[in-house]
């Protein structure tokens, strides 16, 4: 696992237990990140936008009394099919195994915590302003593996934790304020509970729709970037390998879904393990 250390911005590999306390960001992808290339040299790294949130990470981390960060622009060499593979399916859990979490919501720009309460759930009728933050697949695991998490705007002003805004998050997202606390495992809550979170949510390569939920059904699978819809299908089938839970079957018709596998190929799928 690669960690930039807070104090020198450098990149530093850690393996197994090795592996020390560490902070990690939540984010939604913008024009001009910072790549693990481009930290090699960081007079270049630090003229590029997406530096910024790596310099209010780190200040944060050092703040909090962490030596080291990890943030998915620059951690993973994605130029290795293999380590982006692994990174990928050990996503929700370096996620949950981080001491703190910083969900950096780009688009927002209130100055307190009420007024963030107010934009999620604002107390007039009309248009709902919802960050980007909370319609992205990849931040759904985020939102859910971290014990600590906590909200930042696009100045870096902290305008409250997961905890503290769990019944406004709730409402927004549909995930049960138990969810949110961790006073309930995940992995009891039905299939289709699960699958209904993220029904929402968007991804911008279809097969990603599919890679972002691993964590929160317990599978692994291999990446295969080009099969399209295919990959959300070959998730439904390792589900259904792993579980007794008919509700799989049932959940796009529960939801607005894009994906969902046709029944009778799940139905014979499930014929053959019995």
């Amino acid at each position: 696992m690669r960690l930039i250390n807070v104090e020198n911005y450098k990149i530093e590999t850690f393996m197994g237990d090795a592996v020390p306390e560490y902070s990690i960001l939540s984010h939604t992808w913008s024009q001009d990140e910072v790549s693990l290339h481009d930290m090699q040299n960081l007079d270049l790294a630090k003229t590029k936008k997406g530096f910024r949130k790596i310099e209010y990470c780190c200040q944060q981390a050092r703040a909090d009394g962490w030596n080291f960060a990890w943030i998915d622009t620059c951690c993973i060499d994605k130029t290795s099919s293999a380590e982006l593979s692994e990174a990928i399916n050990s996503m929700y859990r370096w996620y949950s195994n981080a001491m703190s979490c910083y969900a950096y919501l780009v688009d927002t720009e209130v100055r307190s915590t009420q007024e963030f309460l107010e934009l999620l759930v604002p107390k007039a009728k009309g248009k709902r302003f919802l960050p980007r933050w909370f319609s992205r697949g990849w931040t759904l695991q985020e939102l859910i593996a971290p014990f600590d998490l906590q909200f930042f705007t696009v100045d870096w002003v902290c305008i409250g934790s997961k905890r503290a805004l769990k019944g406004a998050i709730s409402a927004v997202t549909g995930i049960p304020a138990s969810v949110l606390d961790h006073s309930k495992n995940v992995y009891t809550y039905p299939v289709a509970s699960r699958m209904r979170w993220a029904s929402m949510r968007s991804t911008t390569r279809s097969e990603d729709l599919a890679y972002c939920l691993m964590g929160i059904f317990n599978v692994h699978l291999p990446l295969l970037y080009g099969e399209g819809h295919r990959a959300f299908i070959r998730l439904q089938e390792e589900i259904l390998k792993t579980t007794n839970d008919h509700t799989l079957f049932i959940w796009g018709l529960l939801s607005e879904a894009r994906y969902q596998v046709a029944p009778s190929a799940l139905f014979g799928l499930w014929t053959h393990r019995k």
